[in-house]
Formats: structure tokens, C-alpha cells, sequence
């Protein structure tokens, strides 16, 4: 074989392994970047999903501290919100979220809150309701954060 005919198929060749190289790594970084990028839009839905939660929640205790209620309708959103949460949390944040709901019921059903009640239920930190299922979303939210290089 004559040795510009070596020389022209080691250029092609060489060509050819560079563009599929290139190739390769542009798709490999593409694919990368849009994992990291549907991996933090997933983890921010939860987020909003979680603190809309802790608004409603806190709405509802602070009725339910100074109203006593036996009606459900009040809670309906609460229930809506675990269902939602249902398709896209972990079993901790969900258990959390119910036991929360639990102690609203039981503070709706409990005798009506004074000012002065709740000042000192306050220096006893019986208001943490909330303490245990925010402890749960941060940690789903650390276990699911994606790598924070790429």
C-alpha cells in the first residue's frame, strides 16, 4: 500500500474518532445538564408544595386555638395538600404532615385558647407543631438535592 494512501485513511480515521468524541461528550453534557435541571424543578415544586403547607397549617391552628369546631370543612385544603404531597414526598414528610393535622383536630376540638393562654403555651413550646414535619421536608429536600457541580 502506498504511503499516501496510509497517511490519508489515518487522517480520515482520525477525523472521524475526534467528531465522534465531540459528539459524545457534547451529548453526555447534555444530557447532564437537563437531569440537573428537571431534578431542581422537581425539588422546587416540593419546596413550594411544603411551605404552602406550613401557611395553611399555621392558619389553621391559630384558628383552632381560639374556635371550637367539630366541622371538617375548615380542614379540607390541609387534607388536599397531604394528598398532593402523597404523589411526589417521602413516607417521613407525609407521617409528619398527618401528625400535624392530628394536632390541629385535637386543638379544634380542645377548649378555646385566651391570649394570655397561648403566651404560655408559648413559653412551654407546646407550639411547635410544626418542628417535626419541617425536619422531615428539609431532609427529603437534602437527600434529593442534585450535585451542586455538574
Amino acid at each position: 500500500m502506498d504511503t499516501a494512501y496510509v497517511s490519508a485513511i489515518s487522517a480520515l480515521l482520525g477525523a472521524a474518532i475526534g467528531g465522534l468524541a465531540s459528539f459524545g461528550s457534547s451529548w453526555l453534557t447534555q444530557r447532564t445538564q437537563l437531569r440537573f435541571t428537571d431534578q431542581e424543578a422537581n425539588r422546587a415544586k416540593r419546596e413550594a408544595l411544603y411551605a404552602e403547607f406550613v401557611a395553611e397549617a399555621s392558619s389553621r391552628f391559630g384558628d383552632a386555638l381560639t374556635h371550637q369546631r367539630d366541622d371538617v370543612a375548615d380542614l379540607v385544603k390541609l387534607y388536599a395538600l397531604i394528598g398532593r404531597m402523597r404523589l411526589v414526598a417521602s413516607r417521613p414528610v407525609i407521617v409528619a404532615a398527618e401528625r400535624t393535622l392530628d394536632t390541629i383536630v385535637e386543638t379544634y376540638l380542645g377548649p378555646n385558647h385566651t391570649l394570655h393562654d397561648v403566651m404560655d403555651d408559648a413559653k412551654q413550646g407546646k407550639l411547635h407543631f410544626l418542628v417535626e414535619y419541617g425536619e422531615a421536608c428539609r431532609e427529603d429536600l437534602t437527600r434529593t438535592r442534585p450535585a451542586d457541580h455538574l
